[in-house]
Formats: C-alpha cells, sequence, structure tokens
C-alpha cells in the first residue's frame, strides 16, 4: 500500500519528466529529405517514421541518456546518443545519413552512347570504378591482366609459356570474339590485340566497362561473345598528379605518373610509365616463365572547351616493348649447342584518338570521334622471323537524343584493317562500312525496352558479295520489378570477318600459318541471349547486392585451324551458364562471392566435345575491411576447376590467395600485395613442355607460371 501511496504522489513529477524529440532526416550526398526513414528507440521499444518532408518525432522520452538509432533502405544507419532533457527542448536535429559502400558512386556508362545511369539501361553492363580501379591497380600496376582476370565470366588465357603473351576470354568463347576498346574506340583489333593486356596500365584510368553477349549494334563485328571498355580520366578543376612507384619479388618495377589540370577553355592529361622485369624462372625449368621485359609508354590529351556547346579532345599514344623469354641461359647471354630457345617480341604502338561533341540544346547532341593507329611487331624464334605492320582506322558520327520517354543514338562509322608483314606471304586489307539506329523506350517507371539495328558491308567479304552485307537486330528489356528487385533480357546477332589472328596462331607463332583462301571462307555469324535477376537492398545493418546471370551464345561455322589452313568447321559452337554475384556491405567491411559455370562445346561433324583450355567451374571470394581514406586490408581466393586439354587429359583444379594492405594518407598511399600464397604452378604438377630444352614443345598453359609474388610501393599524390 506504501507503495502505491509514493508511485501515485509522484506519478505528476513522472510526467513532467517526459521528453519529445524531433529531427528532419536526409540523405547526406544529395541533402534531399528521407520520407519513410525510421528512428528507434530500442530500449524503450519505441519509434517513429519521417513524414513526407522528412520530419519525424518521438515522445514520451524519459530523463537520462538515450540511444536513437537512424535507418533508410540503401543508407547507412546512424546512431546519436543524446542526454534529455535537452537544453533547447523545441531543438529539430538534422540527421544526414550516408550511402552504404554499394551505393557511394552514381555509376554513369558510356558504352551505351547516351551516358545514363546504370540502374536504367536495359542492356545488362557491369563496371569497376575509380575505387575499385585504385584497388586493383596496385595489385599490379604494369597492365590489367589481373583486373579483368578477377571478373566472373572474364578469363585471361595465356598464349606463350615463356613470354606471356595473353588475350581475353568472355563466357568460354575465344579471344577473337571479344571487342577491347579505348573511350569507345578500336585501338587493339587484329594484329595489334596480341600483346595488348600487357601493354595498358590501369592508373589514368576512372572506370572499366563490360558487355557480355552480343553488342554488335553500336560496336559492330568481334563484339560476338562482348566488349571491354576502357575510360580514361579526364581533367577536373582540381589538378591532379600522381607518381606510382612499384617493385616485386619477381624482378620486376614499374614506375608511372599522372597529370590532369583544366582550366577555363583548355584542359589537358599526361600519362607516361616504365615497366621492367628481369627474366624470371621460379621453378629452376631453365625457362622463363616471366620474360625480360622493357616497356615505355606516354599518353598526353589535349581537352578544349570552345564554349557551352562545343567540346573536344586530342590524344596520342605511343608504346615501345622489348620482350625477350625462352631459355635462362640464352636471355643471359650463355646459349650454346644445347640452349638455343628464345621467343623475342619487339613492338611499337602508335595510335591517335580525337573525339568532338556540339550540344545541340539541352536533349540532342552530335559526337563525332576518330582513331588512327600503327603497329609494328617483330617475333623472332630460333630459326624463324616473322614481322608485320598493321595501320587501322576508325571514324564514326553520331547523333543522341535524350528524351523523357525515348532516346535515340543513330550513326554511320568506318573500319580499315591493312596488314602486311615481312614477306608478304599473309597480307590482308578489310574494309567496313556500318550504320546504325538503337532506340530506348522508358514505357514505364517499371519497364523499359532497348531495341537497335545496325547494318554493315565488309569488304573482301567471304565467297560473294552478299557475304559481305550482316543485318544485325538486337532487343533488351528491363523490368523494375520494385526498389529492390530488377531484371534484364535481351539478345541479338552478331558476326566476325575472317582474319589471322586468335590465340591458335599466337600460340604457332605465325610460323606455319597459311594465307587466307577468300573463296572458300566466309565470316561466322552468332546469336546469343542473356537474362538476370538482380537484388539491391538492405539486410540488418548491411546491405546486399545479388545478381544472376543466365547466358547462352551459338557461333555457326566457326573459323578453326586445320593442317595450318583456316577453314569454315562443319558444324558451330555454342556456350551457355550461368554467373553469380553477390556483394555484402557493412560499415567498412565489404565481401565478394563470384561463382562461374561455363559449358563450351564444340559441334562439329555430327560430334559434340568441350572446347579446350575452359573450365567449367570458377569461384572468386574477396574480402575488404577500409577505412576511407585512411586503411585498406584485403583478402581474396580464387578457384579454377579442371579443364580440358588439347592432348586429351585435364588440367588439375587448383586454388590461389592473396593478400593487399594499403595504408592511406593524405599525400601518400604504401600498399603492399602478395599473389599466389599458395604457390599454385602449373611447373610444380608436370613439365611445361615436352621434347628437349633444346627444341621445347609447349603444353597448354591452364595454371599460374609464376608461383608467389610479393609486390610493394608507394604512390604519391602531390596535388
Amino acid at each position: 500500500m506504501k507503495k502505491f501511496l509514493i508511485v501515485f504522489l509522484l506519478l505528476p513529477y513522472a510526467l513532467m519528466a517526459q521528453n519529445t524529440f524531433r529531427a528532419i532526416i536526409r540523405n547526406d550526398n544529395t541533402k534531399q529529405t528521407l520520407p519513410g526513414a525510421t528512428a528507434t528507440i530500442q530500449i524503450l521499444n519505441t519509434g517513429a517514421t519521417a513524414d513526407s518532408s522528412g520530419h519525424l518525432s518521438i515522445a514520451h522520452i524519459p530523463n537520462g541518456k538515450v540511444e536513437i538509432r537512424f535507418s533508410f533502405v540503401g543508407l547507412m544507419p546512424q546512431e546519436k546518443t543524446l542526454t534529455f532533457p535537452l537544453k533547447n527542448p523545441d531543438q529539430v536535429f538534422e540527421i544526414n545519413l550516408e550511402p552504404t559502400p554499394a551505393e557511394m558512386a552514381e555509376v554513369v556508362i558510356q558504352s551505351t552512347r547516351t551516358n545514363q545511369n546504370i540502374r536504367d539501361i536495359p542492356t545488362r553492363i557491369e563496371a569497376l570504378p575509380l575505387e575499385e580501379l585504385d584497388e586493383k591497380g596496385t595489385m599490379r600496376p604494369g597492365d590489367i591482366k589481373m583486373l579483368l582476370a578477377e571478373s566472373t565470366g572474364i578469363a585471361t588465357q595465356q598464349t606463350s609459356a615463356v613470354s606471356g603473351s595473353a588475350n581475353i576470354r568472355i563466357e568460354g568463347l575465344d579471344s577473337r570474339y571479344t571487342q577491347l576498346l579505348k573511350d569507345g574506340m578500336p585501338l587493339y583489333q587484329g594484329f595489334s590485340g596480341g600483346l595488348s593486356l600487357l601493354q595498358i596500365s590501369p592508373l589514368d584510368l576512372k572506370q572499366v566497362e563490360f558487355i557480355k553477349g552480343s553488342a554488335s549494334t553500336l560496336y559492330g563485328g568481334g563484339a560476338i561473345a562482348g566488349l571491354v571498355n576502357l575510360i580514361s580520366k579526364t581533367p577536373v578543376e582540381k589538378p591532379e598528379l600522381t607518381f606510382l612507384l612499384n617493385g616485386t619479388s619477381a624482378k620486376g618495377a614499374d614506375g608511372s605518373a599522372f597529370y590532369a589540370q583544366k582550366w577555363k577553355h583548355i584542359g589537358t592529361t599526361l600519362f607516361s610509365s616504365y615497366n621492367y622485369n628481369g627474366a624470371y624462372d621460379p621453378s629452376s625449368t631453365g625457362l622463363s616463365a616471366i620474360p625480360k621485359t622493357n616497356r615505355f609508354t606516354v599518353n598526353p590529351k589535349v581537352f578544349l572547351y570552345l564554349d557551352d556547346e562545343n567540346s573536344g579532345w586530342f590524344g596520342v599514344n605511343l608504346t615501345h616493348e622489348n620482350r625477350y623469354g625462352g631459355d635462362m641461359q640464352v636471355i643471359n647471354g650463355q646459349a650454346n649447342k644445347l640452349h638455343q630457345y628464345f621467343e623475342q617480341n619487339q613492338s611499337l604502338r602508335l595510335s591517335t584518338q580525337l573525339s568532338f561533341t556540339h550540344q545541340i540544346n539541352k536533349q540532342s547532341q552530335i559526337n563525332f570521334k576518330n582513331t588512327v593507329g600503327y603497329f609494328d611487331r617483330k617475333l623472332s624464334e630460333p630459326g624463324s622471323n616473322f614481322s608485320g605492320k598493321q595501320l587501322s582506322s576508325f571514324s564514326e558520327i553520331n547523333y543522341v537524343n535524350n528524351g523523357k520517354t525515348l532516346n535515340w543514338v543513330t550513326g554511320l562509322n568506318t573500319w580499315t584493317d591493312n596488314f602486311t608483314d615481312g614477306q608478304n606471304k599473309l597480307n590482308y586489307n578489310l574494309t567496313t562500312l556500318g550504320a546504325f539506329v538503337q532506340n530506348t523506350y522508358k514505357a514505364s517507371s517499371w519497364f523499359s525496352l532497348e531495341s537497335g539495328l545496325r547494318m554493315d558491308y565488309s569488304t573482301p567479304g567471304a565467297a560473294n558479295h552478299q557475304n559481305g552485307i550482316f543485318i544485325l537486330p538486337r532487343v533488351n528489356a528491363l523490368f523494375r520489378i520494385n526498389d529492390q528487385l530488377t531484371s534484364r533480357i535481351g539478345g541479338g546477332l552478331g558476326y566476325k570477318m575472317p582474319n589471322l589472328f586468335n590465340d591458335e596462331s599466337e600460340q604457332d607463332g605465325y610460323k606455319h600459318i597459311q594465307p587466307l583462301n577468300m573463296s572458300n571462307i566466309k565470316a561466322e555469324q552468332s546469336y546469343g541471349v542473356n537474362a538476370d535477376i538482380n537484388y539491391r537492398g538492405p539486410i540488418g545493418d548491411a546491405f546486399i547486392n545479388i545478381n544472376q546471370l543466365f547466358f547462352y551464345t551459338d557461333v555457326d561455322e566457326p573459323i578453326i585451324l586445320q593442317n595450318n589452313n583456316f577453314v569454315n568447321a562443319q558444324g558451330h559452337i555454342s556456350t551457355q551458364g550461368t554467373e553469380t554475384n553477390m556483394k555484402l556491405s557493412m560499415d567498412d567491411l565489404s565481401f565478394y562471392l563470384g561463382y562461374t559455370f561455363t559449358d563450351t562445346k564444340q559441334h562439329f561433324n555430327g560430334q559434340s566435345l568441350s572446347q579446350t583450355l575452359t573450365p567449367k567451374n570458377r569461384i572468386n571470394l574477396d574480402l575488404t575491411y577500409e577505412i576511407e581514406n585512411q586503411f585498406r586490408f584485403g583478402a581474396e581466393s580464387y578457384y579454377t576447376g579442371q579443364q580440358l586439354l588439347s592432348d586429351g587429359t585435364n588440367g588439375r583444379a587448383y586454388i590461389t590467395f592473396g593478400l593487399l594492405i594499403q595504408k592511406m594518407c593524405q599525400h601518400l598511399d604504401v600498399f603492399i600485395n602478395t599473389e599466389n600464397l599458395t604457390d599454385q604452378r602449373q611447373t610444380r604438377w608436370n613439365s611445361i613442355y615436352t621434347g628437349t630444352i633444346t627444341n621445347p614443345n609447349f603444353r597448354d598453359i591452364y595454371a599460374p607460371l609464376d608461383g608467389v609474388v610479393v609486390n610493394a610501393g608507394i604512390r604519391i599524390k602531390v596535388l
């Protein structure tokens, strides 16, 4: 009775101690209010939801310290501890919620010509933004081979056991079906593509975009498996001057510099790099797993901003490389009757790029771009010397109109490719004229349709004039089921004109290849479809992004090498499979899982056989802990399943691990990275060659050859 009386007497004072909390919730990036945001006080089992203006209030809060948690879908939750009563009881707190790491940057895609956000494009496009490129660039500053190999559905296939040459394969198809672009221009096609991956440094890249499956509407022949578009940095108001110095345990050293600045009517970027590697033989086989390499690159660009309607840029790219692999004694100048084998690649790459844009009004513009490329390569082996020069060009003019419901891209382009070899044996000349139109129709908030049509005329074509004309339709649809769930489905036709340059001829060193017989060979043609479903949303305090892709591509009468002659196979190649990508982000921690299943088969002469050097199963795991602008730790692991080899045996499955530690300061980053900690090497399991070391016959390369490699360096940000 006494207790009841005390509570009754104190009740008025308790009611007087009740407090009210008021706040407005905003997005920290956009400063827009967030209707529907929530604030909860867990200990009191109470809370509130923001109204249409972003305001909320929580009443009946007792005196004392209270922790309030604020949250909104897609943004990082925030906790705030307050002591009640407040000094100003009528105060309205402003709470700014930051985007989660997965949502930080709005990724704008350039490969579609319309510069739209990646979420709004019916074509399925993947992008590596600048933040991820900074991380990958410290792992391998000298080239982009690792950057591409870490993406699901993309593999880099090494084509030389001693020179390190490599090509890109997308979704199990040969490298000749993939287009590699720089700023939307084909700088690395045909003969010039053989060493391309090893001659591109990532320091001057701001984004990399992938389209898997047919991308023929805008990019024409060759984009059967897909394309990779490397987007360069452009100058901004704040100048940038960055130096990167790196050394490796595999006798490598890299030095790169990048400068960018923009003034009122002019801007510039300048990238230069020098890459060195000593011949490296971790397995003591007597052959170089990494060749002796000297490479120098310089890439200046000038940007003009004439007025509000007219702008453009012009750039020059120069790369010179000497790559010397083979018998270690030969490389070290100790050749004798037994030790004679070597592979030497000397190459010069010179190209120009020009881009100009005229803005007609807010919705429409005209764009012109052009590139001219010269590539000179000499490949020397014992008793064999192959040299070739390629002069190529690409020009395009297109019109873009971005409306509220309709986006249009239409244009004309022309390609030329002229190749001559030292003996005038394999010469060829190809000219392609193309016209295209693409429309994106935003039918509603939940459905968009992208349709395109391209017509190309290529000469010389195949056996007759008609085989040089190709009509290529393409359709993609985007379904926005709700704010978290979207789906894309699409497909199209593609083609590839015959040429001499693919993985097989590169492995042969062009020693035995016979000229193309254009009267008996015709272009490869294809069709492909893909579909995906994507979920993006919060799970408690974390944010998850899951994408599931299904793909199928068929190439009819593919060109194969038969008795040193290129011929059309009687049949087709099919590749089908799935890609699973999952990224989980929580505060400073992110986890990535990627799985690729690829089933590629050759259906020739009534028989179906699995394609060689195509693992059915690949798994990527990546764990990153990062305090923005302060510290980064990364751990990664890769599983590559068994793959059929050309001798009928299976290459064994293997797992590799890597670690990265990076400390970031205002003007200085220090990093150390370790690749292949488990020392998975093909040379640990069997010999890389048959025959003698004087005249080795190399086996298929399906696993790393360089073993454990540690690299460490610094990035100096002067401006």
